[in-house]
């Protein structure tokens, strides 16, 4: 589990700083500066949930139920809602029909918030 973990943790950061970088530069001509600010919020919301599988990593070889849980819920979190978000901020400049973002983002969020209960109750069930 703890190296599935710091794997998942490795892949996502670096693509963060890719999708980051690629924002900054290569999207700043395409995209409105609105859609640009929703694309940076999905590299931020990733780069958070990066940190916080890193720290699940700690956590790992304790064999909790609960770390398994947030390991998933944070990486459903991560491809959900900033996956969303970067889908939503492209829509324009490559025409996209994205009425199914709707609910998938805050499926994202609804994952990113289980995944920080179930690390609090594998803290607290820790000794």
């Amino acid at each position: 589990m703890n190296k599935r973990i710091i794997l998942t943790a490795a892949l996502f950061g670096a693509l963060a700083v890719v999708l980051g970088a690629f924002g900054a530069h290569s999207l700043k001509t395409l995209i409105s500066s609105s859609s640009l600010e929703i694309w940076q919020k999905g590299v931020e919301y990733q780069f958070y949930h990066v940190f916080a599988l890193l720290y699940l990593s700690t956590f790992a070889r304790y064999k909790n139920k609960l770390i398994g849980f947030a390991f998933v819920f944070f990486t459903l979190g991560i491809v959900l809602f900033s996956g969303s978000l970067y889908i939503l901020a492209l829509k324009d400049a490559y025409h996209l029909s994205v009425q199914f973002i709707g609910p998938i983002t805050p499926l994202g969020g609804l994952c990113f918030i289980l995944g920080w209960i179930s690390l609090f109750l594998a803290a607290l069930k820790d000794k």
